[in-house]
């Protein structure tokens, strides 16, 4: 390789992608450092194409080759820190209009070739805005103790062998055995209807919803309580207060613990763009 090429190499940058929306006021870019907290990059910026507009960044090729996004995806604050970056520009252009958010690590290289591929997919770009305008993704994560409240008496002991009562002993310990395993089962019968019946409800105040997979204990760190229900909603600007009251309300009338998060960018509902 010649000392020409490698610096044409080590000068060539990429195009990073963040979103795509129909129309941007300029003043939203303004102060948005974007991925230049991870390298020294380059202005977030507006890629023109057909109708639309894509919210880009050039980043250096050679850091932001496929061998390198994947040792910085497969490190846990290395992915927080691009997570957050990713995010602060969709939502600093949600704030202004309708945003379609991309995946994160959205790259091509250069602009003509970001143009041609995102063009290919202008209308379904342009549904996807249709979609959202005027909403907001909101957040409902559902949580009920995590066991059934243990019968009175406390757990069953086995029956001492030489007892001369040890067969009624052990009629009465299978029972309770028998009792715990019902409790369980409605505990759980329990668990998955208020399930539904929490997003049923909240789909009543919704445009659309997605169920999302729920997080086990070993991800939420809770020892005490399950995670249960794990969603989003797609709610119009003007509904959002009669969101905020249904959740209300719902906690009290099933007891659950329940976590309503929001606004967030659609990220939810813009479909596979």
């Amino acid at each position: 390789m010649t000392p020409e090429t490698s610096g044409a190499l080590m000068d060539a940058t990429a195009t990073y992608v963040f979103a795509v929306c129909r129309r941007l006021d300029p003043t939203a870019l303004t102060g948005l450092s974007g991925l230049s907290g991870l390298v020294d990059g380059f202005p977030v910026r507006a890629l023109t194409f057909g109708p639309l507009t894509a919210i880009v960044q050039d980043v250096p090729a050679d850091e932001f080759t496929e061998e390198a996004w994947h040792q910085r995806l497969s490190d846990r604050q290395e992915l927080e820190r691009c997570a957050r970056a990713h995010h602060e520009v969709v939502t600093a252009v949600t704030a202004a209009g309708p945003t379609a958010p991309l995946a994160l690590a959205t790259l091509y290289q250069g602009d003509e070739r970001a143009r041609a591929a995102l063009g290919k997919d202008t209308e379904r770009f342009t549904a996807a805005l249709d979609r959202i305008e005027g909403h907001a993704e909101w957040g409902v994560k559902v949580y009920l103790p995590a066991t059934a409240p243990e019968p009175t008496g406390g757990a069953p002991e086995p029956p001492r062998s030489g007892s001369g009562r040890a067969a009624g002993a052990g009629r009465a310990y299978l029972e309770r055995k028998r009792g715990m395993h019902q409790a369980r089962e409605r505990h759980h019968d329990r668990t998955l209807q208020t399930a539904e019946d929490i997003d049923a409800e909240l789909r009543n105040w919704a445009s659309a919803s997605q169920r999302l997979r729920t997080h086990g204990q070993e991800v939420t760190g809770e020892r005490n309580r399950v995670q249960i229900l794990n969603a989003a909603y797609l709610v119009a600007g003007r509904r959002e207060r009669e969101l905020a009251d249904a959740v209300e309300g719902l906690r009290g009338r099933t007891g659950a613990q329940i976590e309503l998060s929001g606004p967030w960018a659609p990220y939810s509902f813009v479909g596979e763009v």
